[in-house]
């Protein structure tokens, strides 16, 4: 049998997301949001006083757990995910994610996640839990 080998300071392949006003009005939709900073920019900026459409913190939350499944393939499970927005992030950003293995314990590992915006602040951190499961 042959285990996924992780060790702590690994890290996962960063990878890129830019949403557009579609993928924001259908997440909205999808997950019954009728906030208007969403989808609405004469709302956006003349009521909420933003200079753009927001990106969701839900949806940022989500590319980062996309990020930990495509890390784990068949090779494990995602046990536990936490995350907290830490600035908005607008439509036209290009938020650049990416983590690292900060804990192992037998099958178990935690990694540390974070969306940066393309000046390099953070929008997003997140910590995520996997178990790992030996493959013939």
């Amino acid at each position: 049998m042959s285990t996924f080998q992780v060790a702590v300071g690994d890290t996962l392949e960063t990878r890129s997301f830019a949403a557009d006003s579609v993928q924001l009005f259908l997440y909205n939709a999808a997950i019954w949001n009728p906030h208007r900073i969403h989808y609405d920019l004469p709302y956006t900026r003349e009521t909420e006083g933003h200079p753009q459409l927001l990106i969701d913190g839900p949806l940022q939350g989500d590319w980062l757990t996309q990020m930990v499944e495509e890390w784990l393939g068949t090779h494990g499970v995602l046990t536990a995910f936490a995350y907290s927005n830490r600035m908005a992030a607008y439509l036209g950003d290009v938020l650049t994610g990416a983590g690292q293995v900060t804990e192992c314990e037998g099958q178990s590992a935690t990694l540390s996640l974070t969306l940066n915006n393309q000046n390099n602040q953070t929008t997003t951190v997140a910590t995520a839990r996997v178990r790992f499961q030996a493959r013939p």
